[in-house]
């Protein structure tokens, strides 16, 4: 029998054993806590491919003692499914990971509603897709939806460290010697993905010959050869892959649209599509914004068809995308507008909605004074009549400061202007 994969092994056989996810897991947390009072309840989790799902549902089987079974919602049958209840009938509590749930048909659907309700089965989804678009609405009421984040640098090294040092699972066995830049390509190269690191690594232990003094020396060239993604630069400390990336943008906002092709085209060489996805439509809307909505929309029209074609075709829409944002009008006029917006929030004490902005579609809202006096703008020519909107105390702060650097946001700009001067008039 084939020997399972390290990534597969390196599971984590309780709850404290997670890498990352302390958002869910972490002591105080609502996993944890669940766990902890073993008060289980059905969930979805979705994120990105090899952030943790499996291992979260394993944790909590292993931690309360449940038996665990795996499915995918797509290959196995209402058949499979009936083996599961029957065990949870038998057994008592069956902790069930159903992957891909978003793929589940109406049929399975229908037969694991009932024994969601009675809590035989708990069911854990995983999903890389939106759970609200795209899983049924029957399966998401009895559920809790959780989102698994990309894990961080230090979460990877950790399970990376500890695979090469347990004995039992892991790699310990093997003398290896695992050199920085080697260590920190399996983490950059790919971009969050656990089970791709872990297996890529296991792959260059095993695939490489121990030298004379029976040392597994393994090297970046050989960690470049085992994932099939090459490090973009030889910095030990891998500073370099953040560099690259840093540089992109700036090259992108300085409108140097060369230096921008060519930072872009070391990280398409480097097979970094997610990375280069993400931080494009960073830029489109942190560095673009205002000046040119519609470059913005573009650009993302560009990723998502690069995303969809994949390398090498993905570098053509890539190219596109790039080219335009560089040379189009810049602002980052929303970016700290929002940013100042929040930290106004996060002081706090930041007062009470006005009572004629509040809800008034249930029953008794007028006796307290919800939505009284409400104007609706609609009913006015030119859809607009002066009102307050902000809370008392944060009356006639602007957070917008518009630039102007473009024709498209000085008409915005203009816009802006007049209203918020109608507005101080119509107010007085």
């Amino acid at each position: 029998m084939a020997q399972q994969p390290l990534a597969f092994r390196m599971r984590p056989r309780n709850i404290e054993e997670v890498v990352g996810q302390q958002h869910l897991v972490g002591e105080g947390k609502i996993i944890n806590r669940m766990v902890k009072a073993k008060m289980l309840s059905s969930m979805i989790l979705y994120g990105p491919p090899g952030t943790g799902k499996t291992s979260i549902a394993s944790a909590i089987a292993g931690s309360t003692k449940y038996a665990f079974r795996m499915l995918n919602a797509a290959t196995d049958s209402k058949k499979d499914l009936q083996i599961v209840a029957d065990e949870a009938k038998m057994s008592g509590t069956v902790v069930l990971l159903l992957d891909e749930i978003h793929r589940l048909d109406k049929t399975k659907q229908d037969f694991l509603l009932p024994h969601l309700e009675s809590g035989q089965i708990v069911l854990i989804g995983a999903t890389t897709e939106n759970p609200y678009l795209s899983i049924n609405p029957a399966i998401r009421s009895r559920a809790q939806i959780f989102e698994v984040k990309q894990l961080n640098e230090d979460d990877m090294l950790v399970a990376i460290d500890r695979a090469l040092t347990d004995q039992e699972r892991g790699l310990g066995e093997y003398n290896v010697q695992l050199d920085a830049d080697a260590r920190n390509q399996l983490v950059y190269a790919t971009n969050g993905d656990l089970r791709a690191a872990l297996n890529g690594l296991e792959l260059a232990v095993k695939s490489t010959e121990p030298n004379a003094d029976g040392v597994i020396h393994i090297d970046l060239p050989i960690v470049e050869e085992s994932i099939q993604r090459k490090a973009l630069t030889a910095d030990k400390d891998g500073d370099g892959h953040y560099n690259v990336i840093s540089a992109l943008q700036k090259s992108i906002r300085g409108s140097d649209v060369d230096a921008a092709l060519h930072y872009v085209a070391r990280l398409i060489e480097a097979g970094d599509l997610p990375i280069i996805a993400r931080r494009l439509r960073v830029i489109a809307y942190e560095d673009i914004g205002m000046a040119n909505p519609a470059a913005a929309a573009r650009a993302i029209t560009a990723i998502q068809a690069a995303e969809q074609l994949g390398f090498p075709e993905a570098r053509i829409p890539i190219a596109n995308a790039v080219i335009e944002l560089a040379l189009s009008p810049k602002s980052n006029s929303a970016y700290t507008a929002i940013d100042q917006a929040l930290a106004d929030v996060r002081k706090g004490g930041n007062g009470d909605v006005p009572a004629h902005l509040k809800d008034s579609h249930y029953s008794g809202a007028e006796k307290l004074g919800n939505g009284v006096g409400y104007i609706y703008p609609h009913e006015f020519q030119g859809d607009w009549i002066a009102q307050q909107y902000l809370p008392d105390r944060l009356v006639g702060t602007e957070y917008w400061q518009p630039k102007g650097n473009s024709k498209i946001e000085q008409s915005y700009k203009e816009q802006y202007d007049k209203l918020r001067k109608a507005q101080k008039d119509g107010l007085k």
